[in-house]
């Protein structure tokens, strides 16, 4: 729903995903004094260990009680997986896609290619209609996620690009990222995510150290 207030307040990250992504978010998170909710396809169970390594602000759990818990969600997600995620608890909410569709391995997903072809970000808010989608944290590696993090108004500062549908999610995805210290260049809405999906001009530029967002934008043209 455009036009709704921005939250700057929230206190518990759900993760539906908790792999390299996803384990590195929960950690930032948990350091920046987030609660984290993990889970994955495969059970809480197969997540006890990271959770006791995280620390009292973390716990394992299903899906559908990850996407309750969080007052922010992030979906962390092979592409070819997106159809199987649950609408349910994630009604109003900012959900982040950290995905890439890569073909060789998600297959062909002919929504994704052809002249009429939507983004990544686009298809996962089809299925996840009631929420609002955006796109972030998908463009940088996960150990340069875990280490890159500078304090605010700090010149070496990277920034990563973002994009959605809806102002309010931008924002609170934004506030998010800095909270774990990076600066957001928002492109667009979701349509405008094929700016930075693999094969782009700042997709994975972070090995050499910090990418600001002076040299993000202009990389984007923007």
């Amino acid at each position: 729903m455009p036009g709704r207030p921005f939250v700057a307040t929230m206190s518990t990250l759900g993760l539906i995903g908790s792999g390299k992504i996803g384990g590195t978010l929960a950690r930032l998170a948990v350091d920046a004094g987030w609660d984290v909710v993990l889970s994955n396809s495969r059970g809480p169970e197969t997540l006890a260990d990271l959770a006791a390594d995280l620390g009292p602000r973390a716990r394992a759990g299903t899906v559908g009680e990850a996407a309750a818990a969080g007052d922010l969600v992030v979906v962390t997600v092979p592409v070819k997986a997106y159809p199987t995620l649950p609408d349910a608890g994630l009604a109003g909410k900012t959900v982040i896609d950290t995905g890439n569709y890569y073909p060789q391995r998600d297959e062909h997903l002919p929504e994704l290619t052809g002249p009429d072809a939507i983004t990544s970000a686009e298809l996962l808010q089809r299925r996840l209609a009631s929420a609002h989608v955006v796109k972030l944290f998908n463009t940088i590696y996960f150990a340069h996620l875990a280490t890159l993090g500078r304090p605010a108004h700090d010149p070496r500062r990277s920034a990563l690009p973002l994009a959605g549908d809806d102002k309010a999610a931008k924002e609170e995805a934004a506030a998010f990222a800095d909270a774990l210290g990076y600066d957001t260049v928002d492109t667009g809405p979701l349509a405008e995510g094929r700016r930075f999906e693999p094969g782009s001009v700042v997709y994975n530029v972070y090995g050499d150290g910090p990418f600001t967002a002076g040299r993000l934008s202009a990389a984007l043209e923007l």
